[in-house]
């Protein structure tokens, strides 16, 4: 038995203006015709049924989950009333799939990733699925890096040591390593045998339970009491509970660089982590002079490597500029370099002051 946990409770601050408190990215949508958190659950949907995916989300978000997602069960939709990082959504997760179906394997992913090459992928999550029903194996995906990127975490392999599950090949890893300079980047890269950590996890129910015993005991305690309370049926309040009494850490740091039974599988599929508004830029089809333009009306002279993204109606005019981009909302316009466009996170806390909280 196999279920998807998707992992739907992040702020999505880059993507101001258009992503704001209330709607934030993976609700947005900004590659293709469904939202982020659609695509996602779509993409599993040949190995996992909409009764067994569990979303995992702020408690101010259910609604607009359930909205998106009519096909997955009230019951499945989880509320955080607090984010306490990736480590409590695996462990609690994991209790409630574990007080259903004992033993099951679970695929923990991010809401808010492109894949371009979703046959591929599947593939990969299958043999995933397959390492980890083996055994006592906790699997993640790693990404085949082509530049020196400082923005992701590594995994290091163990070249000797790789198997074959399915068809795709599975390695030991070494280490995870954290996001580096430039310069270690770089090593990574010419090394050959790091891979990009995507984020994306897979293992079974009790396995993930047993390795929060070794070492995150306080965190499995209190999934083993959610566990036993789940056993009737699901609980709101005890999973509010639940996650009330958590430590905040994530699953990297309090669980996968810990153990010692931790395997990955590569993975070539097109992936994005659509970090940006620069990513949206890079993801779409650009005309002649490399602009992109997401917009009724715009008019352009003398520009290049730009885009444009646009709602309002109103025809937005650009002249004689490279590398700008331009995403307007209906009460908001924001201005930047394409490769800054990280730095939109900047404005965003400014917004937590008056008189800017009403842009939020």
């Amino acid at each position: 038995m196999r279920y998807a946990v998707i992992m739907a409770g992040g702020s999505g601050t880059r993507f101001w203006p258009k992503s704001r408190v209330a709607k934030p990215k993976q609700f947005l949508r900004l590659v293709g015709e469904k939202t982020m958190l659609q695509q996602t659950v779509a993409r599993v949907s040949s190995m996992v049924p909409p009764e067994r995916v569990l979303i995992i989300t702020n408690k101010s978000y259910t609604a607009l989950v359930q909205q998106q997602l009519p096909e997955v069960p009230a019951e499945n939709i989880i509320g955080e009333p607090v984010g306490r990082n990736t480590a409590p959504v695996a462990a609690a997760a994991a209790a409630i799939i574990e007080a259903r179906t004992p033993g099951a394997s679970m695929a923990v992913l991010p809401s808010d990733h492109y894949i371009r090459d979703e046959a591929t992928f599947c593939g990969i999550l299958a043999s995933a699925f397959a390492k980890a029903e083996a055994g006592h194996n906790l699997v993640t995906i790693g990404i085949r890096p082509y530049r020196p990127e400082t923005g992701f975490g590594y995994i290091q392999t163990v070249a000797e040591k790789s198997e074959m599950a399915e068809g795709n090949p599975v390695h030991e890893v070494k280490r995870f390593a954290e996001k580096p300079d430039l310069k270690t980047a770089v090593s990574f890269l010419e090394s050959g045998d790091f891979l990009w950590n995507s984020g994306m996890f897979v293992w079974r129910s009790d396995v993930i339970l047993d390795e929060f015993r070794l070492h995150l005991p306080e965190l499995h305690s209190l999934a083993i009491t959610l566990q036993e309370a789940l056993a009737g049926g699901m609980s709101v309040p005890d999973v509010e509970a639940f996650y009330q009494a958590a430590p905040s850490v994530s699953v990297d740091y309090g669980i996968m660089e810990k153990a010692s039974t931790v395997h990955v599988l590569p993975g070539e599929f097109g992936w994005n982590d659509v970090g940006s508004w620069q990513a949206i830029y890079e993801l779409q089809d650009k005309d002649e002079a490399g602009n992109v333009t997401d917009a009724a009306e715009v008019l352009m002279t003398g520009c290049k490597d730009s885009y444009v993204y646009s709602r309002s109606g109103r025809l937005i005019s650009l002249v004689g500029l490279d590398g700008i981009g331009v995403v307007e909302t209906d009460d908001a316009l924001m201005v930047c370099r394409i490769e800054k466009s990280q730095d939109v996170r900047e404005i965003v806390a400014k917004l937590q002051e008056e008189p800017w909280r009403k842009y939020r």
